[in-house]
């Protein structure tokens, strides 16, 4: 028997045999030269399509978050900028296709890499999709996860979005990776599948072992050198919920969806989400190559709006610069992206790309019905977030808030929230600008937990200064999908949750099954420990 701990980020507990998923396929040959460098060529297109093809099947049998992966995947394969390149590689260096892909797939990822934040979490997508294409070429087995025949655990290096997107949770018992982190897709989708899992379990592929008993709440992973019988003693709540965020005591708590794209909000409004926390508007940018008119993103950001009709949603603004590069910006690049010119800075120079986008988004709330308020992401001052709030209400629409994901945002709370009139806290970038560490480094995991107690008493902090000017405090970041810490969050003076639509049920069902007393005691407990672990556990033994 040996025992490892890693990051849990899907509650639970369960038992059973271990299936390894197989790493990704070895490194294609750069020799030798094709015949017909022309007629190779020719075989990248048809297998990227066949590689999109089987994606949108399998997303055709599914829906919510499951759905939006794989078809993103998808289209990742069809990227006419991955094959050209590719083509390319074939033509004027001579080599074999699947070695072209390989290249081209890899100057991707590493540009996406270098760029930081979201866009480095698209490099495991980028590799995925590769090692899809590369299998098509030469005509073997997909990487992926092996059909299993029984309940099993799964362990891996790491698993691609489109790894985890259809898992069976009948199927699934728990799931380990070596590397990742606590925003990873993995650890998204177990948790809207409710299958525990631990990530960034170092030594977990040399350790050995036939069976495994996963722990997702601690991150602690036994494996043993027999065969473990089959127990699922906890697995994340699926408990029911009535639709309305409070505690058992009446006190509410919203609980609201984050979307980025029409697919995501109609999952999120099935679900039964009170509203959205969290609207991304990326989606209406991404691929163009001239800023999107004010009737294109106002049509785009109606789609997303109009599920929720009468129901309030939080928009934010572009949240594009040195870590999601767009073409028409004309920014160039910056040595450390992630502290560049990103999110509302971007608007300092370029107000007028602000301004079109809030007409838009205003006229989209008009013929959605949707009760819209917008808000700026990587805001640091009080005075940064006044210039927001401005523009904001020039441009009729009522309420300005702001994303608290720079510490110094969080220090002066109290200042920003009497310039606008309510605050969301991305836990996600707040946690890795605290603690310095990249939160795609699955090295650095533990850091990004979300249950470090210095993460807590910063957003207590925020809760409290929230309570001073009676203004509301939301949270939006991975850590609102966690049944337990959304309680957590709850007891430190935050006043809505938004996650996944997959995490809604568990989340809410888990805050009305406590006081608001019982909450707060296990708040004061949590961020009173020395380590997450310990944070866990302090939380959980108030209960």
């Amino acid at each position: 028997m040996s025992r490892l701990t890693g990051v849990g980020v899907s509650s639970g507990r369960a038992g059973g045999p271990v299936v390894r998923v197989a790493d990704p396929l070895p490194e294609p040959a750069a020799a030798p030269a094709p015949a017909d460098p022309a007629a190779e060529a020719e075989r990248i297109r048809p297998a990227a399509d066949a590689v999109a093809e089987a994606l949108f099947a399998r997303a055709a049998k599914v829906s919510g978050d499951a759905k939006a992966v794989l078809e993103t995947t998808a289209a990742m394969a069809m990227d006419p900028a991955l094959t050209s390149q590719a083509e390319q590689n074939v033509a004027a260096r001579s080599l074999p296709a699947p070695r072209a892909v390989f290249e081209a797939a890899n100057g991707f990822a590493e540009a996406l890499r270098a760029a930081g934040g979201y866009m480095a979490e698209r490099a495991r997508d980028v590799h995925d999709v590769r090692d899809r294409i590369i299998a098509e070429l030469e005509g073997v087995a997909p990487p992926g996860v092996p059909e299993l025949q029984r309940p099993s655990v799964l362990v891996a290096r790491d698993l691609a979005p489109a790894d985890t997107a259809d898992l069976d949770p009948s199927l699934v018992l728990a799931l380990v990776t070596e590397e990742g982190g606590p925003t990873s897709h993995t650890a998204i989708l177990a948790r809207s599948l409710g299958i525990p899992a631990v990530v960034a379990a170092r030594g977990v592929l040399d350790a050995g072992g036939v069976g495994a008993t996963v722990d997702g709440g601690s991150g602690e992973v036994e494996l043993s050198e027999v065969e473990v019988e089959v127990t699922v003693s906890e697995r994340a709540a699926a408990a029911e919920w009535d639709g309305t965020g409070r505690t058992s005591d009446g006190h509410r708590v919203k609980v609201l969806a984050n979307v980025g794209s029409p697919a995501d909000a109609r999952a999120a409004a099935e679900a039964g989400a009170e509203g959205v926390g969290l609207f991304r508007t990326e989606f209406c940018y991404l691929d163009a190559d001239q800023e999107p008119s004010v009737e294109t993103q106002r049509a785009a950001y109606a789609e997303v709006l109009a599920p929720f009709a009468g129901k309030p949603v939080v928009v934010r603004t572009l949240d594009a610069g040195a870590d999601k590069p767009l073409s028409f910006l004309g920014m160039g690049t910056e040595p450390n992206p992630a502290l560049g010119v990103r999110g509302l800075r971007v608007a300092f120079d370029r107000p007028d790309v602000l301004n079109r986008q809030l007409e838009a988004i205003a006229g989209a709330a008009a013929d959605s019905g949707a009760e819209v308020s917008v808000m700026a992401p990587m805001v640091a001052t009080a005075e940064e977030a006044a210039w927001f709030a401005e523009r904001v209400r020039a441009a009729g629409i009522e309420r300005a808030g702001v994303m608290v994901e720079v510490p110094a945002a969080a220090l002066c709370a109290a200042e920003i929230l009497r310039a606008v009139d309510f605050v969301s806290i991305g836990t996600n970038d707040l946690a890795q600008y605290v603690f310095a560490a990249d939160r795609m480094a699955g090295a650095l995991a533990e850091l990004n937990d979300p249950w470090q107690p210095a993460l807590l008493r910063l957003i207590g902090t925020i809760g409290e200064a929230g309570r001073q000017v009676d203004k509301s405090i939301g949270v939006c970041g991975e850590a609102a999908s966690d049944p337990e810490l959304a309680g957590v969050l709850a007891g430190l003076g935050v006043t809505s949750l938004s996650m996944n639509a997959g995490s809604l049920q568990a989340v809410g069902a888990a805050l009305a099954a406590r006081s608001l007393s019982d909450l707060q005691a296990a708040a004061e407990a949590a961020r009173a420990a020395a380590g997450p672990g310990q944070s866990r556990q302090a939380a959980k033994s108030t209960g």
